[in-house]
């Protein structure tokens, strides 16, 4: 019996088509999604030829087709698509409307092009001024600034035929290290922790954002041996915070923050245990070799069954929810979606704000 494990798995691909490799491991391992990039990227039509491509493939529902498009230097897509300030710079103009406003173009240019799950809002606080990993991306230096668009954010995405998710739990304002390249560390108590770093969190699970994303950082308040991603502790105190019952997804197992202390199958395999429901990758080749630990590690009961199937269930009741009617998407069209008034009067706002 074949399994859907890989529906646990949201992996990046090379270029701007599909290798035979990949849509081998995209259709006979069921996978769950995809993680794009400027890699993916030439123009919207090629990109939606690609997703349509991707989903070609897709099991029962379609595949996860995600991105990191934050605005200012968090964007991937950089041609064709509005490009907007910070999330630092827009907060600064006082407006959650207008933080509503920039996220539903966002997803709308997004949505045409067959993506479905963006990687925002960041819920970091800027309370380190040396944090050049978080910077700019964060909408404020406390906590209820930011808290303050969290919601618009989130709605303008969610409305818009996108999936958010809130990142990176439980906050990664006060470190300074960039987990790309190494762990960051945060010396929290726990009770600053929830005055300060949980506040967006909650928020962001009351606005009923559909994804929590696990970050790479150690925090000895919760795990002073396990960075948040592969803590239990982390997730539990993540669930029980904020009362968030959806789907939780790691950073990038394959980051150095990660590889450099952990070996990959002890990574993915502590991840699960600990209480991700989706492990990202950038690479398809780390993300094969974590899957067949995976399945190895159930058969041999490393990891409960029971708990992989509670996993794969809230992944299909969120399928089943928001993707349950599915269209390739419809190459003419796309440009529409490109050429907005709404769009265009937000750019020159922006224009005549600088200005």
């Amino acid at each position: 019996m074949v399994d859907n494990f890989g529906q646990l798995f949201i992996t990046g691909l090379k270029g701007t088509t599909l290798l035979p490799e990949e849509v081998d491991f995209i259709k006979n391992e069921k996978l769950g999604g995809v993680y794009l990039s400027s890699v993916n990227f030439e123009a919207p039509a090629q990109l939606a030829e690609l997703v349509n491509s991707i989903q070609k493939h897709r099991d029962e529902y379609p595949l996860f087709i995600s991105v990191d498009q934050e605005g200012g230097r968090g964007s991937r897509f950089k041609t064709h698509f509005t490009q907007f300030p910070s999330m630092l710079d827009l907060a600064s103009l006082n407006s959650p409307k207008l933080v509503f406003e920039v996220h539903e173009v966002m997803a709308k240019e997004l949505n045409a092009c067959g993506v479905n799950l963006l990687y925002s809002p960041c819920c970091d606080i800027l309370t380190n001024p040396d944090n050049k990993f978080i910077g700019d991306r964060s909408y404020g230096r406390d906590a209820q600034t930011v808290e303050k668009y969290i919601s618009a954010a989130i709605r303008g995405v969610q409305t818009n035929g996108v999936l958010a998710c809130a990142k990176h739990f439980p906050g990664h304002g006060d470190t300074a290290r960039d987990p790309h390249f190494d762990l960051p560390l945060l010396k929290t108590d726990q009770d600053e922790l929830r005055r300060r770093e949980l506040v967006p969190f909650i928020k962001a699970s009351r606005s009923r954002v559909e994804f929590m994303l696990m970050g790479h950082l150690l925090m000895d308040a919760l795990d002073d041996k396990l960075p948040a991603s592969l803590s239990p502790r982390a997730y539990e105190f993540l669930r029980q915070e904020t009362k968030f019952s959806k789907i939780t997804i790691t950073d990038a197992l394959d980051l150095r923050a990660i590889t450099d202390r952990f070996g990959r199958d002890e990574a993915a395999l502590g991840a699960l245990a600990a209480g991700a429901d989706i492990l990202r990758y950038t690479s398809l080749e780390e993300a094969s070799k974590a899957l067949s630990a995976v399945r190895e590690a159930v058969r041999k009961k490393v990891l409960k069954k029971e708990s992989m199937i509670e996993k794969l269930a809230r992944i299909e009741r969120c399928k089943k929810e928001h993707f349950a009617t599915y269209q390739p998407i419809y190459i003419p069209k796309i440009t529409e979606a490109f050429s907005s008034a709404a769009a265009k009067a937000l750019v020159e706002q922006f224009r005549a704000i600088r200005s």
